[in-house]
């Protein structure tokens, strides 16, 4: 007589409402371990501040790079989700140039050097970046680092930010050999095979699906919420899920080829960035053409018209002529959505915590997670999910 087979046990429900990369990273990490996934995404495609722009120029709502020095590469890796990267070659890595009183420069201050070779753990939590770094190398190093760090931390006064927060980013940012690598076609290819791998999986993805309250869901069970922290706010009813972050305009131009153009430009004499994105992959414009992003952080006086002017002052010093050769442009404001940053007195650990309360847990790259940008959302996700799982397994059991 055979043996009777065991009965299936249900898959447990998790639901995850928001599509960026936090919430199919979680999709997938859940799915792996056996949840019954569904994700809501609000918008009608997938990626959110990873999303990359479809047409001829593929520019990114957020930062292009994706840096190796987290678990999320390794994890990416392990699934054959980063895809082929777009290497800076070597002659054009050498075009960048910094804007230090009033003229272009190769190499950046001395004092700027050495403040570089300060390990992370001697810089301290409780003073600013500016007090702490202008006592270690002078008033001139400590603001020509601030300003470079504006790259990475989409502020318009990293100074004023605690010093281990920003001398932390300020030392990934200028690692040798870089840890920043630029997937070929921009964040929406690894985006793609994420939602792709998500698909294989088992998840269902609902697109143009926007989760107004927690009691509109049909299905019970923990729930991630992987949005803005405004959005995530509102939603959950809950006053609390605030942190400070930056505010930043962005200037995309499509200019005409042409031989010596510059790799990048940094402002160190204010805070800003621009960089050539088809220097490493030209599928990001069509062929005799090259894509151009301006990042300009902003104050809370200053307009999107006040970016966009200082913008064009460091492409007027970059790529003289540019407006001769310009073909298309884009200006827009990325608010709120460019990663927290910690003030004074504050580290990650500051941040709205990830477990909510209620089976409801938070995920994305302003949240209670240590790393750098999309780091953050990887490893708030990650953490989500494996509470929710565990919290679920728990509550069967006692059940």
């Amino acid at each position: 007589m055979p043996t009777p087979r065991k009965p299936l046990k249900p898959l447990k429900p998790l639901t995850i409402i928001g599509g960026g990369f936090a919430g199919l990273a979680a999709a997938i990490s859940a799915a792996e371990s056996g949840a019954r996934v569904t994700v809501h995404e609000a918008h009608h495609t997938l990626g959110g501040r990873a999303r990359t722009a479809e047409g001829a120029y593929r520019t990114n709502e957020g930062p292009h790079a994706l840096y190796n020095g987290g678990p999320h590469w390794t994890w990416l890796k392990q699934r054959d989700l980063i895809g082929p990267l777009s290497p800076i070659p070597p002659l054009e890595g050498t075009r960048l140039r910094l804007h230090h009183h009033g003229r272009l420069r190769r190499t950046p201050p001395l004092a700027m050097l050495k403040l570089l070779r300060r390990k992370p753990e001697q810089a301290p939590v409780d003073l600013d970046f500016m007090t702490w770094a202008t006592a270690e190398v002078g008033e001139e190093g400590a603001r020509a680092a601030a300003h470079y760090i504006a790259v990475a931390t989409f502020h318009h006064d990293p100074g004023s930010l605690s010093a281990r927060f920003v001398h932390e980013r300020l030392r990934r940012a200028t690692k040798l050999p870089p840890e920043a690598h630029y997937p070929s076609g921009g964040w929406g290819s690894v985006i793609d095979r994420m939602a792709t791998l998500a698909w294989n999986l088992g998840v269902r993805v609902e697109t143009l699906s926007r989760v107004d309250t927690l009691a509109s869901l049909p299905t019970a069970g923990p729930v991630v919420v992987a949005t803005s922290l405004p959005a995530a706010r509102a939603l959950l009813q809950d006053d609390s899920i605030r942190w400070d972050s930056g505010r930043t305009t962005l200037v995309d131009v499509a200019l005409t080829s042409r031989k010596g153009d510059l790799f990048a430009l940094s402002d160190l004499d204010g805070t800003g960035w621009i960089e050539r994105f088809t220097t490493q992959d030209r599928s990001l414009a069509p062929a005799g053409q090259e894509l151009i992003q301006g990042q300009v952080p902003l104050s809370p006086e200053e307009s999107k018209a006040d970016g966009a002017a200082r913008a064009d002052h460091l492409l007027d010093l970059g790529f003289p002529g540019w407006r001769e050769r310009l073909v298309w442009r884009r200006d827009a404001v990325s608010n709120g959505r460019t990663g927290a940053v910690d003030l004074p007195g504050t580290t990650w650990r500051d941040r709205p915590a990830i477990d909510r309360g209620n089976g409801v847990y938070l995920a994305g790259d302003q949240v209670a997670a240590p790393g750098l940008l999309s780091e953050v959302s990887f490893n708030s996700a990650i953490e989500a999910v494996s509470l929710a799982l565990t919290r679920t397994k728990l509550d069967l059991k006692s059940a």
